[in-house]
């Protein structure tokens, strides 16, 4: 555990580490839409938008020195069922960087959307070929399955609306809406019939909320005009979601805080987008209180991350000591048959 010089050796930093990168983009979007409706001074979403694009730029670089200077460990982690899916995570976080920068340079934006898409596509692509294949233990399927395929079609047809590229738009928004329709069922019966997620799993459950609400901010982007049904349908079905994993609360925190937790904030910076986005539209009714009471909760939930994640830091907890969980140790999808050091190696992963 502890090296020579006296210090604990710590592992290599997760791909899921992204969702922090992800859930600080999300927020300061979520600033920029409320900044159109309401009086909030322009500093404030330019300020956070900055600090969320250091994030990721941070996150990027830490990663980018894995792959040089760890390789094991990063190969490995993508062999794994589900630490892979965060790969996702950073062609996600591009485009929403390529979104945070397109009012200050079209060119660096139309760059990163590029990258982004053409990234998640060859990644989803060969995750989600890996998932075809077969094989895939039943309690290996979380939330996270997401990821590779409707995540970045969503968030790409946003990027893609707001550049110009309505088609291109439409094309990605349809692989997000029917990918999520047939995964949830997987997602669901899992959940059903087979035992309950490990302790170190729970978190991934906040994903389930962002395909509504990342699909329906997507859905405002490509349309136009006073929202329609599909997009009330999708806030409706993003509030129900909201509802049911507040009352689920007590069960995931039965873990203490880790990086994991950020998988709840990009679905939790989302819907209040969406609802303000729908109030700028000519939305009436229940939207004048949704909106405000959607962001205000959306601030306090990952304001509560932020400072949990700094404390962490602080306290050098942020990544977990190397001699109780070595991801280069993880094993691949046809490797160990054990579910108990499979579960643990996942943990060390989701943290």
């Amino acid at each position: 555990m502890n090296s020579n010089n006296g210090t604990t050796n710590r592992t290599p930093m997760p791909v899921a580490f992204f969702g922090i990168a992800v859930g600080a983009l999300a927020l300061a979007g979520a600033w920029r839409a409320a900044a159109r409706v309401w009086t909030i001074p322009d500093a404030v979403p330019m300020l956070l938008t900055a600090g969320a694009l250091v994030v990721w730029l941070a996150v990027a670089v830490a990663y980018g020195r894995k792959w040089l200077l760890q390789r094991d460990a990063a190969i490995a982690e993508m062999s794994h069922p589900v630490q892979s899916s965060f790969a996702a995570l950073v062609p996600v976080s591009t485009m929403l960087a390529a979104q945070a920068v397109q009012t200050y340079s079209r060119p660096l934006a139309v760059a990163l959307f590029a990258l982004g898409v053409a990234s998640s596509l060859a990644l989803g692509a060969y995750l989600h070929g890996r998932f075809w294949q077969g094989g895939r233990k039943p309690e290996l399927t979380t939330p996270a399955v997401y990821l590779p395929t409707v995540a970045p079609s969503f968030v790409g047809a946003t990027a893609a609306a707001g550049l110009g590229f309505t088609q291109i738009a439409m094309l990605l928004f349809g692989a997000g809406v029917f990918s999520w329709l047939a995964i949830e069922s997987v997602v669901l019966h899992r959940a059903a019939v087979h035992e309950p997620l490990p302790e170190a799993l729970r978190p991934t459950l906040g994903i389930q909320l962002a395909p509504p609400v990342v699909g329906g901010v997507s859905y405002l982007a490509i349309t136009h005009g006073v929202p329609d049904m599909f997009a009330y349908m999708l806030l409706g079905y993003g509030l129900y979601q909201a509802l049911m994993l507040t009352r689920l609360v007590p069960w995931i925190r039965q873990r203490a805080f880790t990086p994991s937790y950020w998988a709840f904030s990009f679905g939790a910076a989302a819907l209040p987008t969406m609802a303000i986005r729908m109030l700028e539209r000519g939305a009436i009714g229940p939207m004048a209180w949704i909106a405000p009471a959607a962001f205000i909760v959306a601030n306090v939930v990952i304001g509560l991350m932020i400072a949990a994640t700094v404390r962490a830091i602080v306290r050098g907890e942020l990544l977990p000591a190397a001699a109780s969980a070595t991801p280069s140790n993880v094993t691949p999808i046809k490797g160990s048959s054990s579910e108990t050091i499979r579960a643990r190696r996942t943990a060390a992963g989701a943290r």
